[in-house]
């Protein structure tokens, strides 16, 4: 074997482009975990914080600022528990729900699909919806997507329209 190694060469061509990575990989996430949901986005419209259809505006503020590409919402943990009906009702019917994951918290329901949408358009950015794969069912997640991002006439595009959010995302 030899005490000399031969001479390793690299090119580097700056000029050529090269893969782009999605800009979705810095997206964030939106979890009901101690003050990010309910104090953090949302105060509701009637607290006393400046904020606009309940969520916070100097946190919307701050996060358009960081240009967030996607918000991932209901969360990790939080998905498995969390049924989407119980969250697009007028907020005074909405069912309350225990948060077994994160210290058995009384969600009242009143951060839902619509305030989630809500949040994503003052930010600028894409929902990321989040299924439920512990307690849900795969009709459960179906009817949820047709819900948001169904046109026309369909059962659940009605039923958005009724709960007052006319538009759907794609």
């Amino acid at each position: 074997m030899s005490s000399t190694s031969p001479a390793v060469t690299a090119v580097v061509n700056a000029d050529v482009p090269g893969p782009l990575i999605s800009r979705h990989l810095y997206g964030r996430f939106a979890e009901h975990l101690g003050r990010c949901i309910y104090g953090g986005f949302y105060v509701g419209e009637d607290y006393p914080v400046p904020n606009v259809g309940g969520m916070r505006t100097d946190v919307v503020e701050a996060l358009r600022e960081l240009a967030i590409p996607n918000l991932r919402w209901p969360g990790g943990c939080f998905a498995d528990e969390y049924h989407w009906r119980d969250g697009v009702d007028p907020k005074e019917s909405r069912p309350w729900m225990v948060n077994t994951h994160w210290g058995n918290v009384v969600e009242n329901n009143h951060f839902g699909t619509h305030e989630f949408m809500e949040l994503c358009d003052q930010l600028g950015t894409e929902p990321y919806i989040v299924g439920n794969v512990g307690s849900g069912t795969v009709h459960e997640m179906s009817e949820w997507v047709e819900y948001l991002t169904r046109s026309g006439a369909a059962p659940m595009s009605w039923l958005r329209r009724e709960n007052g959010r006319t538009g759907r995302r794609r």
